[in-house]
């Protein structure tokens, strides 16, 4: 949205136009900020902070509040970003119709995110929110796969592992003498096993810290020949080469999409993937099932009730929202599971990642047939764990019945790496976040 030009009402109220502080237009560096802001100080006036709801005497002391009590330099932002006028006018309309339905700290989250500083860079507004976050908003996801613990656990999830492994091994052929992108490579597992698979070339690509002991894994295994490993987002970096044959990415959250990685695969594939090149794993499911635990609903929800003979009821709320994920035993599913969502990893558009699905439960006491590789609660455990979804008050169901209900999954929009899934069950709405 294209905002009306109106400098005197957005910031510097009741200053003329050319007392307004000259923008950097990125080619002069050498003014620094003490004589940026004198040059707003030739008549003194009252402004507004964009934050709170102080007025101050000058442009330069509004400057100073914002940056010593808000934690906020705009004249950096405006450097930054090499904003010119119109670019400032823009962030200053955003900062304002924002601040007040959101913190200070989310309004620049969203800044970052490209929602006005990002409209008129070189990125299309259609890459999505993942695609246009800046190294340093992603810094807390990456630094998360930083640390050997989490890189241990998924090592040893054997489902997980031993698939990919098996299903490079078993195919070979289609990685004979190709050219092979491994996003998001941790430890370098995967694209050893496409090296040991024929791969000619394997690019291996992350951003954590963890690629330096990648580096070294990939020397020890004497397939430094073979392997090339980046440190950077796929979204920020340039290969090496213009097409790869193949990418492989365990790129799967909780919920599946957890996360938004598959976000960064669709990017790697729409820029990097031959024409006759192929995405592995090709095809993923989301299933529901229903479940019937008391024990565990008394254990998680009903225990406010009654918490040490005081009445913490009012918690149930807090805890209802937030999905659960854990563990589930088998012996507990009441339903058959029905899939909610098919992602064809070679063809999904990143629009289709937010769904509404309806669906139907047929509650029933018989279990899902083992697939090779699941991740629900009646094969193998994996570190996927199940993705639990409680209700305040449970209701009765009986076997034969069919439960139908709609769901809705999307991403959060003040933190694109986590999802917002809504219900439509039994007239009720329901609304959980994974975060």
């Amino acid at each position: 949205m294209l905002h009306t030009c109106l400098c005197c009402n957005v910031f510097f109220l009741d200053c003329d136009a050319d007392e307004m502080p000259e923008l950097s237009d990125g080619d002069d560096d050498a003014d620094d900020e003490e004589q940026w802001m004198e040059e707003g100080d030739t008549e003194r006036v009252s402004v507004p902070c964009l934050f709170c709801d102080r007025l101050l005497s000058s442009v330069s002391a509004t400057l100073q509040h914002c940056a010593t009590e808000h934690q906020v330099n705009i004249v950096d932002m405006i450097r930054k970003y090499n904003l010119d006028d119109y670019g400032y006018i823009k962030m200053i309309n955003f900062i304002r119709s924002t601040v007040k339905a959101e913190s200070v700290r989310c309004v620049f989250r969203l800044l970052a995110q490209g929602l006005v500083l990002n409209a008129e860079t070189s990125k299309s507004s259609n890459l999505g929110a993942v695609a246009e976050l800046r190294e340093d908003e992603d810094e807390a996801y990456f630094s998360s796969y930083g640390h050997y613990g989490i890189h241990e656990e998924m090592l040893k999830d054997k489902v997980r592992t031993e698939s990919y492994r098996d299903f490079m091994y078993c195919n070979s052929e289609a990685f004979k003498d190709k050219v092979v992108l491994d996003v998001g490579c941790g430890t370098g597992i995967l694209s050893m096993f496409a090296a040991r698979s024929g791969a000619k070339k394997v690019i291996a690509v992350d951003q954590s810290e963890i690629i330096y002991q990648a580096m070294d894994i990939v020397r020890s295994n004497k397939l430094e020949d073979k392997i090339t490993l980046i440190k950077g987002r796929i979204e920020d970096i340039t290969l090496p080469v213009e097409k790869v044959d193949i990418i492989i990415s365990e790129w799967m959250g909780y919920f599946l999409l957890f996360e938004s990685m598959l976000d960064s695969v669709l990017y790697a594939r729409d820029l990097y993937l031959s024409d006759s090149g192929s995405v592995y794993p090709d095809l993923c499911n989301i299933s529901l099932a229903a479940v019937g635990d008391i024990d565990r609903h008394q254990d998680r929800i009903a225990f406010w009730e009654d918490v040490y003979g005081f009445d913490m009821a009012c918690m149930k709320t807090a805890v209802v929202a937030e999905a659960v994920v854990e563990v589930l035993k088998a012996d507990t599913l009441i339903s058959e599971p029905t899939v909610i969502q098919t992602i064809d990893c070679n063809r999904v558009r990143l629009s289709e990642l937010e769904f509404t699905s309806d669906f139907s439960l047929k509650i029933t006491n018989t279990t899902e047939c083992t697939v090779m590789f699941s991740t629900g609660p009646q094969v193998p455990k994996t570190h996927w764990k199940q993705t639990v979804f409680l209700l305040e008050r449970p209701f009765h169901v009986k076997a034969g019945e069919d439960l139908q209900g709609k769901i809705t999954v999307r991403k959060n929009k003040k933190d694109p790496r986590s999802l917002l899934v809504t219900f439509d069950l039994r007239d009720r709405k329901l609304t959980y976040s994974l975060q």
